[in-house]
């Protein structure tokens, strides 16, 4: 059998750029180079298009984060495919290593879709509704899952919707991700410039109610034509920060990951459900890790869904993943293998 070429994908306009280079490299460590010939293909901050050599630098050095270099060699992407020098390069399959806006959006499935190349995860529909944390939400409480309770808002009406918040509440970018724009506003004083701040990252913000609770994920696959919910895990917080902001996240030694959970068994089985009727309630492909609160009243509270989560080898994404028996690469190969079938398409070919 001869090998398949995948083209992995990173770095993107997004905020989360970099998460997506350290994402792209564990995805080029962990791939099966006995079934697979990697190709390198980045976007850098300007929006370029970019051919990378296999051993282009993506870890962490010094303390700095790796970007995708505008100098490197210009590829083109189009309706045909991708190019480089005018010779076509032969791809069968996308690893989309690209988190946030332009990445986990739907806007660059679409154009896979168009280009009609095969590619992991969710289509161009769930992908946005699941970015759109709005919409996501609504679809979330219309099959009975429960939410945190809040507003959408945007720069030109929010001062119309504040009278009645009770304090503590979240304020986020509705398409944001990585905790970007995120904050927790304890007093009204505090909301302008929270919200100020979060209108960098998107012009639709929501405030929610802070809900009290442990943060617990839930991983998602889908593999020969079966969805899997993998064994739950908490994200357990410094006590210095105040929520699992993007610092906690990817800068400090801030947290610690706890898998499996240390929680009720029932509540672990009503997450796994939650997760797979998530998954499935968006019509999502591939893989997602679902987020979810778990109250001191024993309720489970539906966070977000990621379609594209960090995929390091040490992301929480891979980790709940091997703790629930399929380890980095095999995983990799189910995924692929699933993008193959091409059932997250519109033509479903």
């Amino acid at each position: 059998m001869s090998k398949k070429s995948v083209a992995i994908i990173f770095g993107g306009q997004s905020s989360e750029h970099e998460i997506s280079c350290l994402s792209a490299a564990g995805v080029l460590a962990g791939l099966d180079k006995s079934l697979y010939d990697p190709v390198l293909i980045g976007i850098t901050k300007a929006g370029n298009w970019v051919l990378l050599p296999n051993d282009y630098p993506l870890a962490i050095s010094g303390g700095v984060l790796p970007i995708v270099d505008e100098s490197a060699i210009p590829l083109v992407a189009d309706v045909h495919g991708f190019s480089v020098a005018g010779k076509a390069l032969a791809i069968d399959v996308i690893f989309p290593a690209l988190h946030g806006p332009f990445g986990e959006d739907g806007t660059i499935q679409g154009f896979f879709e168009t280009a009609d190349i095969a590619y992991v995860g969710s289509g161009v529909m769930a992908s946005a509704a699941a970015m759109d944390k709005s919409f996501s939400k609504t679809i979330f409480a219309a099959v009975g899952m429960r939410v945190a309770a809040g507003i959408t808002v945007t720069a030109d009406d929010w001062k119309n919707y504040i009278a009645d918040i009770s304090y503590p509440v979240f304020v986020k970018p509705a398409r944001g991700g990585s905790s970007r724009g995120t904050h927790k506003v304890k007093s009204a004083e505090a909301l302008e410039p929270a919200l100020i701040d979060a209108f960098t990252f998107d012009s639709k913000v929501m405030i929610e109610s802070a809900v009290a609770g442990r943060e617990i994920e839930c991983a998602v696959l889908e593999s020969d034509g079966t969805v899997l919910a993998s064994v739950v895990g908490e994200i357990i917080i410094d006590s210095r920060f105040e929520f699992y902001d993007f610092e906690a996240k990817y800068l400090d030694s801030a947290t610690s990951v706890e898998v499996p959970a240390k929680i009720p068994q029932a509540a672990s089985e009503q997450i796994r459900t939650s997760a797979i009727a998530a998954f499935k309630s968006l019509g999502c492909s591939g893989l997602a890790r679902v987020d979810f609160f778990y109250t001191d009243k024993g309720e489970v509270v539906i966070n977000e869904i990621n379609t594209m989560p960090g995929f390091t080898g040490t992301s929480m994404y891979p980790k709940l993943m091997a703790a629930s028996g399929i380890a980095y690469t095999p995983l990799i190969t189910a995924l692929i293998t699933t993008a193959l079938a091409r059932t997250n398409g519109t033509l479903g070919n």
